[in-house]
C-alpha cells in the first residue's frame, strides 16, 4: 500500500499515534548525532535494575539524554528512536516508563524490535537515537 508523501495521504496513516509519527524529516543546515545503544549500566559498567525493564529502560533513557547533551542537544532534537528488548520483555512496562519522554511537540520515529539478547550479559533494554541539531 502506498501512503505518499502529501499531507491528505499522510493523515490516513492507519498506525499513526497522537505522541509518535510514521515519519520524519531532518531539518536543512543540521548536523546528525548518533547515540549508539546505550542500556542500564552504571559508570562501573554494572547493570542496573536486574530483571525489571522499566528500570532499565529510564536508566538507559537517561544515559541517552546524556550523551545528546554532549552535542549539545536534547529530546526535542531527535528524529528517531530505536527501542531494543529482550525476547519476553513487557514493552507496556518499558513505554509506561520511557513512552511519554519519547514524545514530543513534533513527535519523533519510534521503532522497536525484540532480539534474543544484547550485549550486556542481564540486559533487557537499549536505546539508540538519532538526532538533529542546528549549527551554533
Amino acid at each position: 500500500m502506498d501512503y505518499g508523501t502529501d499531507q491528505e495521504t499522510a493523515s490516513r496513516w492507519p498506525c499513526q499515534l497522537s505522541s509518535f509519527q510514521p515519519r520524519s524529516h531532518r531539518p536543512a543546515g543540521c548536523h546528525d548525532f548518533y547515540v549508539g545503544g546505550p542500556n542500564a549500566v552504571d559508570g562501573t559498567g554494572q547493570l542496573i535494575g536486574c530483571g525489571d525493564a522499566a528500570t532499565q529502560a529510564t536508566k538507559a533513557l537517561g544515559s541517552a539524554k546524556l550523551a545528546l547533551a554532549a552535542a549539545s542537544a536534547g529530546f526535542q532534537d531527535v528524529v528517531q528512536w530505536n527501542v531494543l528488548l529482550v525476547e519476553r520483555t513487557d514493552v507496556n512496562s518499558v513505554y509506561g516508563a520511557i513512552g511519554e519522554q519519547l514524545a514530543a511537540t513534533e513527535p519523533p520515529l519510534v521503532s522497536a524490535a525484540f532480539v534474543a539478547k544484547l550485549g550486556v550479559p542481564g540486559a533487557l533494554v537499549e536505546i539508540s537515537a538519532v538526532a538533529a541539531v542546528l549549527p551554533d
